[in-house]
């Protein structure tokens, strides 16, 4: 951006069907924020009803973006909120972000973290307390945001993004990976790579151990694997899940059972009953797409069993 002259940055949220343009500023000067519509309906689900008030006002400090989310919502919302905002800025894009929901018993300091942490941002600097919430200073990377909302049925928890998968915005997304595939063979979606739909259709939410984007798995440090799980747990025992399926063996041998196979576990996660299933990578000769499937489908009867209790 250019110290002399503004210039007009897009944010496009697609959950709440909202263009936001920020006019960016020189250093000091405020600026103005316009809504428009875009003249189509929010998805038919209560934790995604459109609002012009999610953002709020954005404002220029110091050439770094500053930005209201979620003024007056439930912070059940904020998760897709932070997602939108996330696919909206490019790797190693600052913005200073208020998060500001509806006063609750469930938002917290930690509550603040874990969302910004699982929207693919890298939070630096204090945390700061506001009447209204919080205020953080993000640096967005290379990564992947949770698709996660209230009333998900299944929670896919994965290891970390691939370059791939972080590229494009979707999880599984590479070519090759069976996700997908098994995952509209056992009937737990209906569009294909599209995880917003799966979870606002499905109630099929989506995260990861770390969100780092890495290459390959194992070059995740067992000490991200640790804090990883335990932001999922958090997550958990918020959003609460009728289950959650763990994409690959190793995260979870690595952090709970190192004996664990492949299927029920005993140990839940958030007060979550769990599955572990292999992993869907192309790389893992060891299990097709037929078997996959019927792990997907196993663990669809998994959640409709936990319905009738």
């Amino acid at each position: 951006m250019s110290e002399q002259a503004s210039r007009l940055t897009l944010l496009h949220t697609r959950s709440l069907n909202f263009w936001v343009f920020c006019a960016a500023s020189p250093v000091g000067q405020n600026v103005e924020l316009s809504v428009q519509s875009r003249g189509q309906h929010a998805p038919n689900n209560p934790s995604l009803v459109a609002s012009d008030r999610t953002y709020r006002s954005v404002t220029q400090s110091k050439r770094i973006p500053d930005v209201s989310l979620g003024y007056g919502r439930p912070v059940t919302e904020l998760p897709l909120a932070l997602a939108d905002l996330h696919l909206s800025l490019s790797p190693g894009d600052e913005v200073v972000t208020h998060l500001s929901a509806r006063p609750s018993l469930d938002w917290s300091r930690q509550r603040a973290m874990d969302l910004v942490i699982g929207a693919g941002f890298l939070p630096y600097g204090k945390v700061t307390k506001k009447s209204s919430g919080f205020v953080l200073r993000l640096k967005r990377i290379r990564s992947l945001p949770d698709t996660v909302g209230p009333k998900m049925q299944i929670l896919i928890v994965g290891l970390n993004p691939s370059p791939y998968s972080a590229d494009s915005g979707i999880g599984y997304g590479r070519p090759g990976n069976r996700f997908w595939p098994a995952a509209l063979r056992a009937g737990l979606v209906s569009i294909d790579r599209d995880p917003r739909h799966a979870l606002t259709h499905h109630g099929v939410g989506m995260t990861d151990l770390v969100r780092r984007t890495t290459a390959r798995a194992d070059e995740v440090e067992r000490t991200e694997f640790e804090t990883g799980f335990e932001r999922v747990e958090r997550l958990a025992a918020w959003l609460k899940p009728r289950l959650c399926c763990f994409i690959g063996l190793g995260g979870w041998r690595l952090v709970v059972d190192r004996k664990a196979v492949a299927g029920r576990q005993t140990d839940a996660v958030g007060g979550c009953p769990v599955y572990v299933m292999p992993h869907t990578s192309g790389l893992n000769a060891h299990s097709r797409l037929e078997d996959l499937a019927e792990h997907l489908l196993a663990v669809s009867a998994m959640a409709d069993a936990a319905k009738q209790v």
